[in-house]
């Protein structure tokens, strides 16, 4: 298996408890937006422990970066590349990933689970291709959307939030029903993309189903 150690460059915070973590790139290492990789944090205690993360980069760039949300509730590889400083080093792997662009649709993304669109959605961006793709953000508060303001800057009207914990003017409020979700299709072209919490993702798969959204249509890690 394809390994290497790269040292931080940069860490920025990105909500309460989300950072963005730039690394160096390995020469000739390549990947498609929406793509991931297996990385190890590379100390003693860590080094056998790897956690799949996205790429939210783009392949043209001449680092890496990957966006991660930290879980501080107990002492897992997260909470540990919470603790990291510019300077420390990781250990990535192969890429692999299933998620990719084919047309224009709906990305539906719940919490940390929208990182593999923020590639796709920076590529479409770069390229001036983003056209009638929209996402459909589900969160429990406004303090946990990641990359807001770059998300409104680049899809304006078609950033569409719902929060499930906190009611807040011109946010759709409560969890994705079916009725919700058919407001949001606009086509029966449209492809589906879907990525997050495996409840959310089983739950919004069999809506989907009962909409008739065919599996030809649906992205979605496999």
């Amino acid at each position: 298996m394809e390994e290497h150690k790269v040292k931080i460059t940069d860490i920025k915070q990105v909500t309460h408890d989300v950072k963005r973590y730039r690394v160096e790139k390995p020469a000739g290492y390549s990947f498609l937006p929406g793509q991931a990789t297996e990385v190890c944090i590379n100390k003693p205690e860590w080094a056998h422990e790897s956690r799949p993360f996205t790429f939210t980069s783009l392949n043209d760039w001449d680092f890496l970066e990957f966006t991660i949300k930290s879980y501080r509730d107990h002492d897992g590889v997260t909470n540990a590349l919470d603790k990291l400083v510019p300077g420390d080093e990781l250990i990535i792997h192969d890429v692999w990933g299933a998620i990719h662009y084919e047309e224009a649709g709906l990305f539906i993304a719940g919490g940390a689970g929208v990182t593999p669109f923020i590639a796709i959605m920076r590529s479409l961006h770069s390229k001036n291709m983003i056209d009638e793709n929209r996402l459909l953000f589900a969160n429990k508060t406004t303090k946990d959307i990641i990359l807001k303001d770059e998300f409104e800057k680049i899809l304006g009207d078609n950033f569409i939030n719902i929060l499930s914990d906190e009611k807040v003017n011109g946010y759709a409020h409560g969890f994705i029903t079916e009725e919700f979700l058919k407001k949001q299709i606009k086509s029966e072209n449209d492809y589906i993309y879907l990525c997050g919490p495996p409840t959310m993702m089983d739950n919004v798969q069999a809506m989907l189903d009962k909409m008739g959204v065919g599996k030809n249509k649906l992205i979605i890690e496999l």
